[in-house]
């Protein structure tokens, strides 16, 4: 977000900055160039313009995160074998059955100023008492980081944090400068100089360069808002009597899920989805 509004900032200023120079140059016989040029570009108006531009999207870009700080994360139980969420600070919270937990792949197309790229997200469905459906985005890079970020949520709520694979130290986290930098550098690897410089330099340049990321690594590190009284004795571990079990239902899928994995089939196969562009198909079940 903080990369499309800088790179949205400074795509208008190149451009009115080309354009003002190509008006003055029409008009040299009329008034002289430079100091049409510059009376132009340096009018009131036109900054007064672009700084509204960036005063609008700098009021939107703070509201985002205040609203993403205000909300407690979800959390989830594995031991009563349930979900909370806060809908937003002062809220009472929802507490959701984990089998009942909804779980999609939602695929769209991104347009942006340098290209139209795929957007996937995984999509969790938390329904409450009531019946109504409250739903939780997560984006992810491609289809099967989408389905990984399941994954690894139903084998931690299955299995416990044992069966997780261990983090890989070498691996930077994605939107870090040391991630863009990585970057940087494969497709220096990878392509021509003048592909290089005019792929990737002069694009990630006018976009911000790491200042995005500076950006990210302080949303992330902001405090988030504290679960209610009632959540944190709702978190608290109980006696392993105590712990909620699995349904057959469940425990007989599982079973059949594995044995479809033993095969070398992944989800898509087991649940038979086939999954096309974003434009034709709305959604994929991953639960």
């Amino acid at each position: 977000m903080a990369r499309a509004g800088i790179g949205a900032v400074m795509f208008l200023l190149i451009f009115l900055f080309f354009t003002t120079g190509f008006g003055s140059w029409l008009r040299r016989d009329v008034e002289p160039f430079w100091s049409s040029w510059l009376d132009f570009f340096t009018s009131i108006a036109v900054w007064g313009f672009v700084g509204a531009l960036a005063t609008l999207y700098l009021c939107v870009f703070f509201f985002a995160i205040r609203q993403a700080s205000n909300q407690p994360p979800i959390r989830f139980n594995r031991q009563r074998r349930e979900v909370v969420f806060v809908p937003k600070k002062g809220m009472s919270p929802r507490y959701v059955p984990w089998e009942e937990v909804i779980a999609s792949v939602s695929a769209s197309k991104l347009i942006t100023q340098y290209a139209v790229i795929p957007e996937f997200k995984l999509m969790i469905g938390l329904r409450d008492k009531n019946g109504d459906v409250l739903w939780v985005s997560v984006p992810s890079g491609n289809l099967n980081q989408a389905i990984a970020e399941w994954e690894a949520i139903r084998v931690y709520m299955e299995e416990g944090p044992q069966a997780l694979p261990m983090g890989q130290s070498d691996e930077f986290e994605a939107g870090s400068v040391a991630y863009f930098h990585m970057c940087r550098q494969g497709y220096r690897s990878h392509h021509s100089f003048l592909r290089y410089v005019w792929g990737f330099l002069i694009i990630q340049f006018c976009s911000g360069w790491t200042i995005p990321c500076y950006i990210a690594a302080w949303i992330n590190n902001r405090p988030k808002a504290a679960f209610p009284k009632e959540v944190l004795v709702w978190s608290r571990s109980l006696p392993l009597e105590q712990h909620a079990m699995p349904s057959e239902a469940l425990l007989k899928e599982s079973a059949e899920i594995r044995k479809a994995f033993a095969k070398g089939k992944n989800l898509l196969d087991y649940f038979k989805v086939k999954f096309a562009e974003p434009d034709n198909e709305p959604a994929v079940d991953a639960s």
